[in-house]
């Protein structure tokens, strides 16, 4: 009996210290949003004043600090732990969101070191610095608070927010409910026009439903027909990039063409027909006519090279056809 009372105390302490970082969580992102907008917005899913993502956050940082004892008395394995748990959390929370409301409520592909979006670096080393808070700053101060309030107490007011938050899932699960039915109905081609045929659907409802919109104002939201959408244009842009690096590439070497003088491709023609030429005459087998038209090419050909211009055309075909061959 000593156990199962001493098991319930435990278990609604667990649960007080959730509720305790949930309303912690909510009023950061509301204290950042005020700052950002300069007026009060009501975060978080839920209606009431809670993020549960902080709540569950804390509270896996709290149980691993009692199941690792050891490690949660050094700063820095409480800071790796809490980087990695809540890390973890929020991945988990983002992706399963999206997959079940074809939504995704917060993204971070814009931000440096993310992964996919749905975390990046930046909040990774704030959950850190967190968990050493929580660890060793925040929790020892609220174990003594809770000391002082009776079991029954604590028992009681665990199970009277377990009650109100229970009502709150509803209402919210009905919302999201009609979020994903919007977006699956919708015809918009693209995330821009389902969140605003969403936010148009929310604001005309009642208080619940203009709460949630104004809570996520840049959610961004994604049907099969957008993603087949995304897929098409990214398809088509790297065609298109293909098509311009072939592009440039076949106009450089135009440009290139049309730059080589005249007279470099007449050198570069004589040449090879100068190799042609060797490679057909044999002076073994000429006849007379062929050895005197051969030495009229070498005399001729000897006395062009006397010329500068023509010592300089013949380099200069010299190193084309070697370039060529190269």
């Amino acid at each position: 009996m000593v156990i199962q009372q001493n098991a319930l105390a435990t278990l609604s302490q667990l649960v007080l210290l959730f509720f305790l970082y949930s309303l912690a969580g909510w009023l950061i992102e509301v204290t950042l949003k005020y700052i950002q907008f300069h007026r009060f917005i009501n975060r978080g899913f839920f209606t009431g004043p809670i993020c549960p993502i902080y709540g569950s956050g804390a509270l896996l940082i709290t149980l691993a600090g009692i199941v690792f004892p050891r490690a949660s008395d050094s700063y820095g394995t409480s800071f790796l732990m809490s980087f990695l748990l809540c890390g973890t959390v929020e991945y988990l929370t983002s992706y399963l969101m999206e997959k079940r409301f074809h939504a995704r409520w917060w993204d971070y592909s814009q931000k440096p070191m993310n992964l996919h979006g749905r975390v990046w670096i930046g909040n990774l080393i704030l959950f850190g610095m967190g968990g050493i808070a929580i660890l060793h700053l925040l929790n020892p101060v609220i174990e003594r608070l809770f000391a002082l309030l009776p079991a029954p107490t604590k028992e009681v007011l665990a199970a009277a927010l377990l009650a109100v938050f229970a009502v709150d899932y509803v209402m919210t699960h009905l919302v999201l409910r009609l979020v994903k039915r919007s977006v699956e109905s919708s015809q918009a081609d693209n995330t821009e026009e389902i969140s605003m045929e969403v936010r148009s659907l929310l604001t005309n409802r009642s208080y619940f439903y203009r709460r949630f919109a104004d809570a996520y104002p840049e959610v961004i939201y994604r049907t099969d027909r957008v993603k087949q959408r995304l897929a098409a244009v990214k398809a088509e842009s790297e065609r298109i990039r293909r098509e311009a690096e072939q592009r440039i590439e076949t106009g450089a070497r135009r440009v290139l063409t049309a730059a080589e003088p005249t007279a470099m491709i007449q050198s570069g023609i004589i040449a090879r027909q100068d190799k042609l030429i060797q490679a057909l005459y044999h002076e073994e087998t000429a006849d007379e006519e062929a050895k005197a038209l051969m030495a009229e090419i070498r005399a001729e050909k000897a006395r062009l090279e006397t010329r500068p211009l023509a010592q300089h055309l013949a380099n200069r075909a010299g190193e084309v056809e070697k370039n060529l061959h190269s």
